[in-house]
């Protein structure tokens, strides 16, 4: 089964699918003990403690392959077969994405299916020429560090941008540190992408700085060293 779900609620009235990183190319299964994925564990732990009350199922999708793998685009078959079964445990709910590096670029691509809400991308991997215009309508965040050296921010900023101009409402915010990994300064990382996550599922507000990064139209809205915890729930 490509989706792995968590406890699930009683009556599911919406669902968020958590997508981790992986390689360009890699046509074994992801091994046993994949660091990717276990790197989104606390993500996914910080959204279902954000959205508890709140009959939202959390889930991961399972990849067949390590890799994205070219013209194949492995993860994106994988994410789409996911939200299929998704439906089958929860019907028609609205959902978001959440994805990391290859992740991300997957929940981007994924992200015409009628259920998606918004994603929200993590250090995404957006290579110049992706896709955007089936983002018409829904919501797209993305955090990225500038000084990560395995994806390029510069490339996020720009894909937000040109999703924006087709119609899409975006918000990048570019985190002060974290790299690629998101390690240093975890926590900032796992309540923000919470509490977007709740917001873009209409349960709270968004966060002043996600607020202040939708007025900039994909531009960077910079988090700052100084700047007070982001608030979640």
């Amino acid at each position: 089964m490509p989706v792995s779900a968590g406890a699930q609620p009683r009556r599911a009235k919406a669902a968020v699918l958590v997508l981790h990183g992986g390689r360009a190319d890699g046509r074994r299964p992801p091994p046993p003990v994949n660091l990717p994925a276990l790197r989104m564990w606390p993500f996914a732990t910080a959204i279902a403690r954000a959205t508890a009350h709140d009959g939202v199922l959390v889930a991961r999708v399972r990849y067949r392959y390590r890799g994205w793998n070219g013209p194949d685009a492995h993860p994106v078959t994988d994410t789409r077969r996911a939200l299929e079964e998704l439906r089958a445990l929860t019907g028609p709910v609205p959902v978001v994405l959440v994805g990391h590096s290859l992740g991300g670029r997957a929940a981007l691509r994924a992200a015409a299916a009628p259920e998606v809400e918004g994603v929200v991308a993590l250090a995404p991997w957006c290579p110049p020429g992706e896709p955007v215009t089936h983002l018409r309508g829904r919501t797209v965040i993305a955090l990225h560090d500038e000084a990560d050296r395995v994806t390029s921010a510069a490339d996020t900023w720009a894909q937000l941008v040109r999703a924006h101009g087709a119609g899409a409402r975006v918000a990048g915010i570019s985190m002060p540190g974290g790299g690629h990994t998101m390690v240093h300064d975890a926590g900032r990382w796992h309540r923000l992408t919470a509490d977007a996550t709740a917001a873009l599922l209409g349960l709270a507000a968004f966060p002043a700085v996600l607020a202040e990064g939708f007025s900039r139209q994909g531009r960077p809205h910079p988090v700052r060293d100084g700047a007070g915890p982001v608030t979640g729930r």
